[in-house]
């Protein structure tokens, strides 16, 4: 997926794993109940599936490029994996829900339209996709706590595009998401945007 590792809790200071467990927070409170007896993927998990080793599932998947061979924990499975040039190595229907936290963001728009569509794909029905991203709003924001040193200045360089609601909603609209099954929310006072799309039952 992305060079970044998100290591939260290896070296990136309070706020990054301050944000970053917000986002988990965040997620875990989007899952349906009845979904954490089945299967979870989590798209673009770091080097440190910080998400995955924080949500209560049968089965836990982690891709990302970064993702460690030697990763042991039972229960969680990460795979290596560039999302940007590669199908998901997954059948379809295999996923009860699929998360994409802080991802959005660094993909190229081609690439993301053929990830969502992979994502939809893998999703058995009525499963869910769940993602976050900074609203479009704060790049500024973002910008100037990089040059503070307050984020990584090297993750928020690697931004490709910054969403509102609205671009997020066509963007799961082309990838075969129904509009009438979506609903949208932010968090963290608007700075950053979710999004829970299903598939049909």
């Amino acid at each position: 997926m992305t060079t970044r590792t998100r290591s939260v809790t290896r070296g990136h200071g309070f706020l990054e794993e301050f944000l970053a467990r917000q986002r988990c927070g965040k997620a875990n409170s989007l899952i349906p109940e009845s979904a954490r007896k089945g299967r979870i993927l989590d798209v673009g998990c770091g080097s440190y599936p910080l998400f995955l080793l924080n949500t209560r599932f049968a089965e836990r998947y982690g891709l990302d490029r970064v993702a460690p061979d030697d990763f042991s924990m039972e229960g969680v499975n990460l795979i290596h994996h560039d999302i940007e040039s590669e199908r998901l190595p997954f059948d379809g229907g295999f996923f009860d829900v699929v998360t994409m936290l802080a991802v959005f963001e660094h993909l190229d728009p081609p690439v993301l339209r053929a990830v969502l569509r992979e994502i939809h794909r893998t999703l058995r029905p009525g499963g869910s996709f769940i993602m976050t991203t900074p609203a479009h709003w704060t790049d500024g924001i973002l910008q100037l706590m990089a040059r503070m040193r307050l984020l990584s200045h090297v993750e928020i360089g690697e931004h490709k595009g910054i969403y509102s609601h609205a671009q997020i909603a066509a963007f799961l609209d082309e990838a075969g998401f129904l509009p009438s099954l979506t609903r949208y929310g932010s968090f963290e006072g608007g700075l950053n945007l979710w999004a829970v799309a299903q598939t049909p039952r």
